[in-house]
């Protein structure tokens, strides 16, 4: 069982609203959901819409083909109607669109009897519930937790008079409600705070507010500062500051405010203190499309920065992924004194999905504070030059008369400036031998199908829903196929790609760039060339169907 609703209109006619109620609705009744939201980056006007997606099955991404469209306007229908299932549906209120095949309802003259213009769309919601044949009780709960008392009264009032206003067309049956429903930048905030993130500040910056947002929002439950900066130097530079002075600190943008920390996250190499930063992209350059979705910053994180320094990079795949990946990098980014760069996306970052609640007893917060036994007969030397690479750290104020210095110019095992060339060479050796013991922290990708495929599709971050949708339907018709889904990117995971590699005929490319960036990385890391790329980079995600057809046309 799947089903497809389409809310089409203008930005400001309420329609995040109502698909938020109706996908609350939807999970309390049992059903996995996954919600899409296509908005451009205005306040009012435009055509925006969203799709709520519902099945008693998992899902992993959103699907192009509709069940029902609720028109706001004339315009959804024009757009949207190609996109029909046979025997599917368009509800629109009687002004709209005069044809004898759309379901014309009163639900503006209902919400003038109700004397709130504004809840007509709440009576949608009714006539919507109503088709499914579910329970208004349920929608009634939902509303009482989102509005105050007043405005609950009228909303239920409207959602009754739509229910009212039509006939079940597809009866379902509720089941247990085990899930919870979360898009990727709460999933990102949650695993911040689970981790013990007591800082994070950032400029807000499109797709990526959403993770300041759910941070300030937990500010004062769980003892985290909260700041918002002037600008994206400030941010990754007061990160800096605070993980330098001992709390765990995050800090996070979008593309082109991460433009702006390069030279802060040079400075975190130099200085051998932890950061996490978050990168949620959307297409550029420049300012690009705000509100929409690529995946083409992965070399400019694998390179950012000026010199050379150790990072880790990691794409998130999925909320759940994004809740444990951020939970981990911050211990990483601790034991090894360096930044984690996570990469998510506006597609990622902005979907709502139901998963399985998240398992904190999985979440090992884990320091690597040094104490007063670092301080030896020389003093404290906080650059001190190990086999590891690792320095002992000890937070300022920590062990009695030693100072904890750090500089941004190259300098010496106690920190103090230095132009030499043998301690430079040394420096930056010991800084470099990180990466060694990183080798040792990398995860091999994701397998996803056979784990012996003549197909074998390697992809990255978000497109892991898509993917895997694809794969399944490609499987169920008997066609040999599987696929690596890269998380840790940086140092690069090839042992599982380069065993499998020998026994696959074709190795296919897919991202959400122009220039094949994993192709890349992969022909350097593992010296292996994809024979087929798939690559979109319109600003909007895959869908499951998409690469399905992509892959018969093009590969297959």
């Amino acid at each position: 069982m799947e089903y497809n609703v389409l809310i089409g209109g203008e930005a400001g006619q309420g329609m995040d609203t109502l698909s938020g109620l109706l996908e609350k609705t939807l999970k309390r009744c049992g059903f996995y959901v996954f919600t899409n939201n296509d908005f451009m980056s205005r306040i009012r006007g435009g055509h925006n819409f969203n799709q709520v997606r519902f099945s008693d099955k998992p899902l992993y991404t959103y699907s192009p083909c509709i069940d029902v469209i609720f028109a706001l306007n004339e315009e959804t229908i024009h757009l949207h109607d190609s996109k029909l299932k046979s025997g599917g549906m368009i509800i629109c209120d009687d002004d709209i669109a005069k044809d004898e095949d759309i379901m014309h309802l009163p639900l503006i003259e209902a919400s003038r009897e109700i004397q709130d213009k504004r809840v007509y769309t709440t009576a949608g919601l009714g006539a919507i519930l109503k088709l499914f044949g579910l329970p208004l009780d349920i929608a009634e709960s939902v509303i009482k937790d989102q509005f105050s008392d007043k405005i609950a009264r009228t909303n239920i009032e409207a959602v009754k008079a739509g229910y009212d206003m039509t006939d079940t067309r597809y009866p379902l049956k509720t089941a247990k409600d085990d899930n919870i429903i979360i898009n990727g930048n709460q999933a990102v905030a949650m695993g911040a705070i689970a981790a013990g993130c007591t800082f994070y500040c950032a400029y807000p910056m499109t797709p990526s507010s959403g993770v300041l947002t759910f941070m300030a929002s937990k500010s004062d439950e769980m003892g985290i500062m909260v700041h918002q900066v002037e600008d994206e130097v400030a941010a990754l530079n007061m990160a800096l500051g605070a993980s330098y002075a001992g709390v765990r600190a995050m800090t996070g943008s979008s593309g082109g405010g991460f433009a702006l920390m390069v030279e802060a996250l040079s400075l975190a190499g130099m200085i051998e203190t932890p950061v996490v930063v978050i990168d949620v992209q959307r297409p550029a350059p420049a300012t690009g499309f705000p509100t929409r979705t690529e995946q083409a910053d992965l070399r400019f994180l694998i390179h950012a920065g000026h010199g050379e320094f150790p990072r880790m990079i990691i794409a998130l795949r999925d909320p759940e992924d994004a809740f444990y990946q951020t939970a981990r990098a911050f211990n990483i980014a601790e034991k090894y004194q360096i930044p984690v760069l996570l990469m998510s996306d506006e597609y990622l970052s902005d979907c709502d999905v139901t998963i399985k609640p998240f398992d904190f007893d999985r979440i090992k917060i884990e320091r690597h504070i040094s104490g007063p036994e670092a301080v030896d007969k020389d003093g404290y030397r906080r650059f001190k030059i190990t086999e590891s690479g690792v320095s002992p750290r000890i937070l300022p104020g920590k062990a009695e008369g030693q100072a904890v210095l750090v500089d941004s110019d190259e300098h010496d095992e106690w920190g103090h400036i230095t132009e030499s060339a043998e301690t430079r060479v040394a420096m930056t050796d010991k800084r470099m031998r990180k990466m060694e013991g990183l080798a040792g922290e990398i995860e091999e990708p994701w397998p996803i199908g056979r784990e012996d495929p003549e197909n074998l599709i390697v992809c990255w971050g978000s497109v892991y829903g898509a993917v895997r949708e694809a794969v399944e339907t490609l499987m169920d018709e008997g066609i040999s196929v599987g696929a690596l889904v890269f998380g840790d990117i940086w140092p690069f995971p090839a042992k599982k790609l380069t065993a499998m590699y020998p026994k696959v005929k074709k190795l296919i490319d897919i991202e959400q760039n122009a220039t094949a960036q994993l192709d890349g990385i992969i022909r350097e890391e593992a010296l292996i060339r994809c024979s087929h790329k798939i690559l979109k980079y319109d600003g909007r995600a895959f869908s499951g169907e998409e690469i399905y057809n992509r892959l018969k046309e093009e590969v297959l």
